[in-house]
C-alpha cells in the first residue's frame, strides 16, 4: 500500500489518463492523425491557457481511442498505475459520443470500457466502476442515446450517468428528461458543475438532474445557502486541485477552495480529472490537500459515502480505511506536499478573472500548442459531417473543433 493511503477516485477521464506514448502508438496502429508526432509535441499541446484551449486539445487528441482493445488497454493501464498509488476504488469517466460520431460503434466503446473494468479487478484488485458522460453540447434527444445504451451494462459495470463539457453557456436543465430516464435505469447522476460556472450551474445539478453527486463544486462557496443545501443532502464534491490550477478555475494552489470547501462542512473526495493532460496523479492529489490542512481520513471517508458501488464493496472499502495508520498517511503526505505543490504552471488567466472567454465556447485563436500548432483539421477528416451510424451531422468552426451536431442521434 502507498505511504499516503488508500485512495478512492470518482472523478477520472479515463480519455485523459493516456500517456503520450500509448496516445502516439494508438495513432499510429489506427491510422489517425495526431497534432504532434513525438512525446515531447504531446507534452507541449498539454500546456493549456485556459478551459476552452483545454477541451481543444482532448477533443483533437482522444480521436485516435477506436477499437475495444483500445479502451481496454485505457483503463488497465490507469488501474495499474492508480493500484501502485494506493487506489482500491476508481470510476472511470468516458465520453461515448465524440468516438460514435467518428464511426467507432456504440458496443465496441462500451464492451471495450467494461472488459477493462473487469481485467483490472482481476490483476490489480482494483475495483472499477463506469459512468459514461453526456457532453453538453449534444440536444437531450441525441443524448438519451448515451443513457440507452448505459443502461445496457449496468450488469457490467456501469452505474451512473455525468454530464461534461463547456459549463458556460450550456445549463444542466434541458437535460432533465434525460437523467429522469437514467434514474429509470437505475443509473445515479453525477455531472459536472460550479467549475467554470457559478453556484447556479450546481443548484441546476441538484434540482433539476438529482445530482448524487457534483463534480468539481468548487464554485458552490458562492453561496452560502447552496452550501448549507449540500451540506445537509450529503453531497459529494469530487474536488480536482490540479485540474483547476491548469484549466484557470484557480491560479494558485496554496489558493485554493478545498479547505474553505471542508471547513463549510462539505464532503470532498480527491480525483485527478485527466491526470496524463495535466501532469498530476494520486499522490499528488493527496500531498497537495495534506499541505492545506485536509485530513486524508476524511478525503477517503467521504470518497467512499459518494462511490457508487454495492453493499458488499463498500464493506471492503471500509474494512481497507479501518486498517489503516491515518496519522502516519497524514505526515508522509504533508511531507511530500511542498513539492507536490511547487512548480505548477499558471495559466495566463482565470475563469474568474476573465482569462476565459464569455461564451462558454471552446476557444477562437486556431492553436492548440504554445506555437498555435494543432493545425485546422483535427485529425483524419476534421470530423466535418462524418457518418456515425447514430444519424449526427457535425459543424466543425474554423478551429477545426467540434460543435454541437445539427439533428438528433438515433439510436445505433
Amino acid at each position: 500500500m502507498s505511504e499516503t493511503g488508500p485512495k478512492i477516485e470518482l472523478h477520472v477521464h479515463l480519455e485523459g489518463t493516456v500517456r503520450p506514448e500509448m496516445l502516439l502508438a494508438m495513432g499510429r496502429r489506427n491510422n489517425e492523425a495526431l497534432p504532434a508526432r513525438t512525446v515531447e509535441g504531446i507534452a507541449e499541446l498539454y500546456r493549456f491557457r485556459d478551459f476552452d484551449h483545454f477541451i481543444k486539445v482532448w477533443v483533437l487528441t482522444t480521436h485516435v481511442m477506436r477499437t475495444a482493445d483500445d479502451f481496454r488497454e485505457v483503463v488497465v493501464d490507469y488501474a495499474r498505475r492508480a493500484a501502485e498509488q494506493g487506489a482500491v476504488y476508481l470510476e472511470g469517466i468516458f465520453s461515448p459520443w465524440y468516438r460514435v460520431h467518428r464511426g467507432v460503434p456504440w458496443e465496441e466503446i462500451f464492451t471495450g470500457y467494461a472488459d477493462g473494468a473487469c481485467e483490472a479487478r482481476e490483476r490489480f484488485g482494483v475495483e472499477v466502476r463506469l459512468t459514461p458522460d453526456i457532453d453538453r453540447v449534444l440536444p437531450p434527444e441525441a443524448a438519451m442515446d448515451v443513457v440507452r445504451w448505459s443502461s445496457r451494462f449496468v450488469d457490467r459495470g456501469v452505474v451512473g450517468i455525468g454530464l461534461g463539457g463547456p459549463e458556460v453557456g450550456y445549463p444542466p436543465e434541458p437535460y432533465a428528461p434525460v437523467f429522469a430516464a437514467a434514474a429509470d435505469a437505475g443509473l445515479a447522476a453525477v455531472p459536472h458543475a460550479g467549475e467554470t460556472a457559478g453556484a447556479e450551474s450546481v443548484r441546476g445539478a441538484l434540482h433539476a438532474l438529482g445530482a448524487r453527486r457534483i463534480r468539481h463544486g468548487v464554485r458552490a462557496l458562492e453561496d452560502p445557502d447552496l452550501v448549507a443545501e449540500l451540506v445537509e443532502r450529503n453531497i459529494v464534491l469530487d474536488v480536482c486541485p490540479v485540474s483547476n490550477l491548469r484549466t484557470g478555475v484557480v491560479r494558485d494552489l496554496a489558493d485554493h477552495p478545498l479547505p474553505a470547501l471542508v471547513a463549510a462542512g462539505l464532503r470532498c473526495s480527491l480525483a485527478t480529472d485527466d491526470p496524463a493532460m495535466f501532469g498530476t496523479d494520486l499522490e499528488r492529489e493527496y500531498a497537495i490537500a495534506a499541505g492545506l490542512g485536509v485530513s486524508l481520513r476524511e478525503v477517503f471517508a467521504a470518497g467512499l459515502a459518494g462511490a457508487l458501488c454495492d453493499e458488499g464493496t463498500r464493506v471492503r472499502l471500509a474494512a481497507a480505511a479501518a486498517r489503516t495508520d491515518w496519522d502516519r498517511v497524514q505526515a508522509a503526505a504533508a511531507a511530500a506536499s511542498a513539492a507536490a505543490i511547487a512548480g505548477s504552471p499558471v495559466v495566463s488567466g482565470s475563469v474568474r478573472d476573465g482569462g476565459r472567454g464569455s461564451d462558454g465556447g471552446r476557444g477562437s485563436d486556431g492553436g492548440c500548442g504554445s506555437d498555435g500548432g494543432c493545425g485546422s483539421d483535427g485529425g483524419r477528416d476534421g470530423g466535418a459531417d462524418r457518418g456515425s451510424g447514430s444519424g449526427i451531422a457535425v459543424a466543425v468552426d474554423r478551429t477545426g473543433v467540434e460543435q454541437a451536431p445539427s439533428m438528433a442521434s438515433t439510436e445505433g
